[in-house]
């Protein structure tokens, strides 16, 4: 029997709008891993894609982000992406596949992902919705309704990410 008198709670979320081509994003992830760190499951980071014009692989990017979560290694996958920004502009789509091997993924499950399109129409969603709340560049982060535009600078907002996670956390309790 299960104890149905109190509610189930729910962490915080926060989405973080970004591209896999994007140097910002690239910098942005010593402070994804400190709030990852930091919170562990007690706000959950939620990949959102916003592949932009400019950036020739970042739709192709933002498709294998999710097939990598999709085989359980999303944010691993991810982070060697982009530490590997100057590559994916040189190789393109091949690079994709070969990060997932590196990783010990399903590297024909990805070339065949990117083929199919399977993850199109998530990635097509995150864009409209981005666009729909007024993101125009990455990385962007929304949590507890507050949009924060790390696209110009990065200063200072791992620190108001934590000043409203805590006390989205603090209102829980």
């Amino acid at each position: 029997m299960s104890d149905t008198s109190s509610p189930a709670r729910t962490v915080p979320v926060l989405d973080v709008w970004c591209e896999l081509q994007c140097p910002d994003c690239r910098s942005a992830l010593d402070d994804l891993r400190a709030l990852r760190e930091r919170y562990g499951d007690r706000l959950e980071l939620r990949l959102r894609h916003f592949p932009l014009e400019k950036h020739q692989h970042s739709f192709a990017a933002a498709q294998a982000a999710e097939e990598a979560f999709e085989q359980g290694r999303g944010w691993e996958y991810v982070e060697a992406v982009l530490a590997g920004v100057e590559e994916l502009t040189r190789k393109g789509e091949p690079f994709l596949v070969e990060v997932a091997h590196e990783l010990g993924l399903d590297a024909e499950e990805f070339d065949t992902a990117l083929i199919d399109g399977r993850h199109i129409l998530i990635v097509d969603a995150d864009q409209a919705e981005g666009k729909a709340i007024g993101v125009t560049g990455t990385p962007t982060y929304v949590i507890g309704g507050e949009r924060l535009d790390g696209g110009k600078s990065q200063a200072g907002l791992r620190e108001r990410i934590e000043e409203i996670a805590d006390r989205l956390l603090a209102e829980q309790s």
